[in-house]
C-alpha cells in the first residue's frame, strides 16, 4: 500500500509564502535622498557657476567644495534628525514603562479594549491581554506597537543614517566632478554623466517601490535636468550682469 505524505502539500504551500522587504531600516531613506541630493545639488551648483563663464579650475573647485560641504551637512543633519526622533520615542517608552509599573491593571484593560475595538471577542481580548501582560518587557513592546505604532526593538540608528547620508551624497556629488578630474575641459561630459547617474539612481530606487524602472529613472532625469538648466541660465544672467 502506498503511503501518502499528507504534510507535502503543507510544505509546498509554505514555500509559496511571501516575504516583505525591510521598510523600517534607518539606511534606505538617507542613502537614496543623499545620492539624489548630491547629484542634483552639485550638478546645479557647477552648471550655475559654469554659466557665469568662469574658468575650468573654478568649476572644479566649486564641485569639490560642494561635495565636501554637502556631505558633511547631510551627515550632521541626518544624525541630529534621527537622534532627536529616537530620543522622543525613548521618552515616550519611558512614560509607557512607568504606567505599566504603576497601573498594570489599567494598562491591561486598555490593551484588551484595543483588541476588542478591532473585532476580537471581549472575553478573548481580556484573556489575550492578561497573557501578554505577564512579561513587562513584552507588555511594553505590545503597547508601543499598538499605541505608538513603533517597534522598540528596531529603532533607527543615528550613526547609520549619518554614514549613509555622507557616503551616498559624496558619491552622487562626485559624478559631475569626475569628468573634469579625468581630463575633460568642458561642462557637457559632466552634465551627461550626472544625468545618466540620475536615471540610474531612479531605476535602482524602483527596485524597492511599486514604480517601473524607466518611469522612476526618467522622473529623476527630468528633475535633475531642469535644475541644471535653470541654474545655468541664472549663472549666465548673473555673470553677464556682474561682468
Amino acid at each position: 500500500m502506498a503511503i501518502i505524505d499528507i504534510e507535502a502539500p503543507l510544505h509546498e504551500a509554505h514555500r509559496d509564502n511571501h516575504t516583505h522587504r525591510d521598510v523600517n531600516g534607518g539606511w534606505l531613506r538617507p542613502a537614496v535622498f543623499g545620492a539624489m541630493d548630491g547629484l542634483v545639488s552639485n550638478l546645479a551648483l557647477m552648471t550655475g557657476v559654469a554659466g557665469g563663464a568662469v574658468g575650468q579650475q573654478t568649476v572644479v573647485l566649486t564641485g569639490l567644495a560642494g561635495l565636501a560641504a554637502g556631505a558633511f551637512s547631510m551627515a550632521a543633519g541626518e544624525y541630529t534628525s534621527v537622534a532627536s526622533q529616537r530620543e522622543l520615542v525613548e521618552a515616550e517608552l519611558d512614560v509607557e514603562r512607568v504606567q505599566l509599573r504603576k497601573h498594570p491593571k489599567d494598562e491591561e484593560a486598555e490593551l484588551a479594549a484595543l483588541y476588542e475595538a478591532r473585532g476580537v471577542d471581549a472575553d478573548l481580548a481580556r484573556r489575550v491581554a492578561a497573557q501578554l501582560s505577564r512579561d513587562p518587557e513584552q507588555a511594553l513592546e505590545i503597547h508601543a506597537r499598538e499605541e505608538l505604532g513603533i517597534d522598540p526593538t528596531d529603532l533607527p540608528s543615528p550613526l547609520v543614517a549619518a554614514v549613509s547620508s555622507f557616503g551616498s551624497f559624496a558619491l552622487g556629488a562626485l559624478l559631475p566632478v569626475l569628468p573634469y578630474l579625468l581630463g575633460a575641459s568642458t561642462l557637457w561630459p559632466a552634465v551627461l554623466l550626472a544625468l545618466f547617474g540620475l536615471f540610474a539612481c531612479g531605476a535602482v530606487v524602483a527596485r524597492v517601490t511599486a514604480r517601473t524602472w524607466w518611469y522612476s529613472g526618467l522622473r529623476q532625469l527630468a528633475l535633475g535636468g531642469a535644475a541644471a538648466g535653470v541654474t545655468y541660465a541664472l549663472g549666465s544672467l548673473f555673470g553677464t550682469a556682474v561682468g
